[in-house]
């Protein structure tokens, strides 16, 4: 009988098939983490860390890959030797297996922490707690309270002290608790028989997305007319279009009940053509000049590292701007945080002076860097002026395009990287190595903040693909706009 343990429970609670397969086939390629995966987890081992020297003290118990056998001897013989404090103390009982966070002995019994990177108490995690606490209890120990240790977001650098929240959650574990043993034999069956069928649905991504997720919702061409694919239509707006017959975006009528953009997106399906509304170049020549177009990419550590930071606030550590002169030649200036030290004051003073030629600031989803400027002012007073100055002649070229065009090759999105691919199919992003936000952040926090990759040439290489990555950005901004005049 194959054994269970917390991350198998976790997944048969979310799908049969996720829990077959990943018992089943534990060397399958989709378990082999990717790199953003793993860059997650770490973040995630990080705070275990902290929190470890937040409640110091305590014995530490081998981990995985320690053979199991040696882990449970382990934690009794911390158990018999009086430890109050236990840091992944493992137990197992009935054939399952859980190795908790933090165990701590109290007057009235024991009490099971579960350390999250969350800053929030989140539905699995009392799933979670409900079967360490059943184990633990099942092994023959008495548990008093059960607890959700996560990280508090009113913690700021240099002071963590209270980086940490404790939440009591025992009711809530108790009530999960009392179904636990009928799902561990539900998932006993699963694992007894040949592979279950399973629906997709909401469950493939929820609390996360499957590992499995290609087996299940294998690729398939990419369909624009799908109803799916409507711009800021809701999933029963979809079924109530779909209830009066219509079965893709170009059956529907011009005059549909649907947002102005999306009614746009309607007319370039059913014409097969780039729409634009009347008033586009009228809107792009209000723009004062000259212009300048700026992107950031910013980090957002789970522990804060820098002054006045707290866990998960996005800090800009990488900007390009592209910068137009009164005779039209372009300048472009960028900058990229050369290591581990606050880079806010260094990166406004260069912000600053490279954009104080422009009137106007176009930026893509400008909200962001409206974000990021206001962080900067907030970390570097002594350039509040200037900063405010170039918060004011910043200007979103996102909803310029959103109620003006629309071109077939959006596929229902205005992001930034459909429009340009569409629109400027020279400068789409897939020649570059770093080629979208999430992986530059996890890939520019791995090289400020710990030195990844530890060979020299490789990190210089990663800094190059990254200034590539943000400075196309801006460039494509800019021929964008350039673009979108010409059309007007």
């Amino acid at each position: 009988m194959s054994r269970l343990s917390k991350t198998r429970f976790m997944s048969g609670l979310q799908c049969p098939k996720l829990l077959w397969w990943r018992v089943r086939e534990p060397d399958a390629p989709e378990l082999v983490p990717s790199a953003n995966f793993q860059a997650v987890s770490d973040q995630g081992l990080l705070v275990g860390a902290q929190a470890r020297e937040h409640l110091p003290g305590g014995v530490q118990i081998e981990v995985h890959p320690a053979p199991l056998k040696r882990r449970l001897a382990a934690t009794q013989k911390a158990l018999d030797q009086g430890h109050t404090r236990i840091y992944e103390a493992s137990f197992e009982a009935a054939g399952v297996f859980a190795a908790v966070d933090i165990l701590e002995r109290e007057d009235d019994g024991w009490v099971v922490v579960e350390v999250k990177s969350t800053t929030d108490v989140k539905a699995q995690h009392i799933e979670d707690l409900a079967l360490q606490t059943h184990v633990v209890e099942e092994a023959g120990l008495e548990v008093a309270r059960c607890e959700v240790m996560h990280l508090d977001r009113r913690c700021r650098h240099p002071d963590l002290s209270n980086l940490f929240k404790r939440v009591d959650v025992t009711g809530r574990v108790r009530t999960r608790q009392q179904w636990i043993p009928e799902q561990l034999e539900a998932q006993r069956l699963v694992l007894a028989g040949p592979c279950p069928t399973q629906r997709t649905g909401a469950h493939c991504s929820r609390p996360y997305r499957c590992p499995f997720w290609d087996r299940c919702w294998p690729p398939r061409a990419k369909d624009d007319q799908s109803l799916r694919r409507l711009w800021q239509v809701s999933r029963r707006r979809v079924r109530e279009l779909r209830e009066q017959g219509y079965r893709r975006i170009s059956d529907l009528p011009l005059d549909a009940d649907l947002p102005a953009p999306t009614r746009r997106q309607v007319r370039a399906l059913k014409e097969n053509r780039l729409v634009l509304e009347p008033g586009l170049g009228e809107a792009l020549k209000a723009l004062e000049r000259p212009l300048a177009w700026l992107d950031f990419e910013a980090i957002a550590p789970a522990i804060p590292v820098w002054p006045g930071c707290r866990p998960y606030d996005q800090t800009p550590v990488q900007f390009s701007c592209h910068v137009e002169s009164q005779a039209g030649d372009v300048s472009h200036h960028h900058w990229l945080a050369p290591g581990s030290e606050d880079p806010r004051i260094p990166l406004a003073r260069h912000l600053v002076e490279a954009c104080a030629p422009a009137r106007t600031v176009l930026a893509w989803n400008a909200p962001f860097e409206l974000t990021q400027i206001r962080r900067l002012q907030e970390a570097c007073p002594d350039q509040a002026a200037p900063l405010e100055a170039l918060a004011e002649k910043l200007v979103d070229l996102l909803p310029l395009v959103r109620d003006h065009v629309y071109h077939p090759g959006f596929g229902g999105s205005f992001s930034l990287k459909p429009v340009v691919a569409s629109l400027l199919p020279d400068l789409a992003y897939t020649d570059l190595d770093v080629a979208e936000g999430f992986t530059a952040a996890v890939r520019l926090s791995g090289l400020l903040l710990e030195g990844l990759p530890a060979d020299p040439g490789e990190r210089q290489q990663l800094r190059q693909q990254l200034e590539t990555y943000c400075s196309r950005d801006t460039f494509a901004l800019m021929q964008l706009t350039h673009h979108l005049a010409n059309l007007g």
